[in-house]
C-alpha cells in the first residue's frame, strides 16, 4: 500500500513538472523586466485603468452605436470571442465587435498568414483584396480599429494592456521560431510599437522585432508616446485601405480600348 501511494505521488509530481516545463518553454527565459501578474507592472495597470475611465464618456455611446449598426446589417451576436495567446503563452478569450458573417471559414486566413510568415512581403490584410466574409460596414470598423474596442474589457480584466504586442492566434504561435517567442514576454495590447511604425507596410519578421524591442524597453513614457501616435496611425491605415480598395476596383483597360487609344495620336497627326 505504501509503495502504491509513493508511486502515485511520484507520477503526479512528474506530471506537474512536465506541465511546468511546457509552460516555461513557451517563451525564452531571461530578459524579463518584471514578474507582475500577466506582465503588468503597477504603473502600466494604473495607466490602463486611468485612460479607460477618462475615455468612458466617449466610449459608452460609441460602443452602443457600433453595436446597433452590427445588429442592423447582420444577424447574429454583436461580439465575437476568439482564443488568443497572451503573456508567457497564457490563453484567454479575446473580445471584438463581429465584422464577419457567422460561421465564416478560417482556412483562408490561415493560408494567408502562413504566406506572410514565410515570405518577406508587407503584411497586407485580406480586407485590401476583398473578403466576402466581411459584413457591411465591417471594413470600416476593421481599418479604423473600432472593432477592437471590446478588448477594453480584456484590459480591465488584466488579460491585456492598452499598449503591447498584438495577441496572436494559437495556430500562429505554434509556428513561431524559438527567438520569436520572446514577444510573449509582455502583456498583449490594443496598440503597440509595431502599429505606429508602419504596421501593414512592414514584414512579419519586422513586426516580431518591434514587439520584442517593446517588451525589452517598455516604460511609462514609451506607452504614452505610442498612445499619442496611435490616432494618426489609424487615420493613415484607413486612408491606405481606401486607396487599395479603389485601385483594385478600378476597371482595367481592355486590349481593344488600349489599341484604340494608342492609335488616336496617329489619326490626329494624319488629319
Amino acid at each position: 500500500m505504501v509503495k502504491f501511494v509513493w508511486q502515485f505521488v511520484q507520477t503526479n509530481k512528474c506530471g506537474a513538472l512536465q506541465k511546468a516545463a511546457l509552460q516555461n518553454a513557451v517563451v525564452k527565459p531571461g530578459k524579463m523586466q518584471d514578474t507582475d501578474h500577466f506582465g503588468l507592472p503597477p504603473w502600466k495597470r494604473v495607466l490602463d485603468v486611468g485612460v479607460i475611465l477618462l475615455a468612458l464618456p466617449v466610449l459608452v455611446p460609441l460602443t452602443i452605436v457600433i453595436g446597433l449598426i452590427i445588429r442592423s446589417v447582420s444577424s447574429g451576436p454583436i461580439l465575437f470571442k476568439q482564443e488568443r495567446v497572451g503573456y508567457r503563452g497564457r490563453r484567454f478569450m479575446c473580445l471584438k465587435f463581429r465584422t464577419m458573417h457567422c460561421g465564416a471559414e478560417t482556412a483562408t486566413h490561415q493560408g494567408h498568414l502562413q504566406q506572410l510568415m514565410e515570405s518577406n512581403v508587407p503584411m497586407t490584410k485580406m480586407d485590401a483584396k476583398g473578403d466576402a466574409r466581411i459584413i457591411p460596414m465591417g471594413r470600416i470598423l476593421r481599418s479604423s480599429g473600432l472593432d477592437e474596442l471590446p478588448q477594453l474589457i480584456n484590459v480591465l480584466k488584466g488579460e491585456m494592456s492598452l499598449v503591447g504586442p498584438r495577441p496572436c492566434l494559437p495556430y500562429e504561435a505554434a509556428k513561431y521560431l524559438p527567438w520569436q517567442m520572446e514577444r510573449f514576454n509582455g502583456a498583449p495590447g490594443l496598440t503597440g510599437l509595431w502599429q505606429v511604425s508602419g504596421k501593414n507596410r512592414t514584414t512579419f519578421t519586422r513586426m516580431i522585432q518591434l514587439d520584442i524591442e517593446y517588451t525589452r524597453t517598455k516604460s511609462l513614457f514609451l506607452d504614452v508616446k505610442i498612445m499619442c501616435k496611435t490616432p494618426l496611425a489609424l487615420l493613415i491605415q484607413v486612408w491606405e485601405t481606401r486607396v487599395q480598395r479603389k485601385s483594385q476596383s478600378a476597371p482595367a483597360a481592355t486590349p481593344t480600348a488600349a489599341a484604340a487609344q494608342s492609335s488616336m495620336p496617329l489619326r490626329v497627326a494624319n488629319h
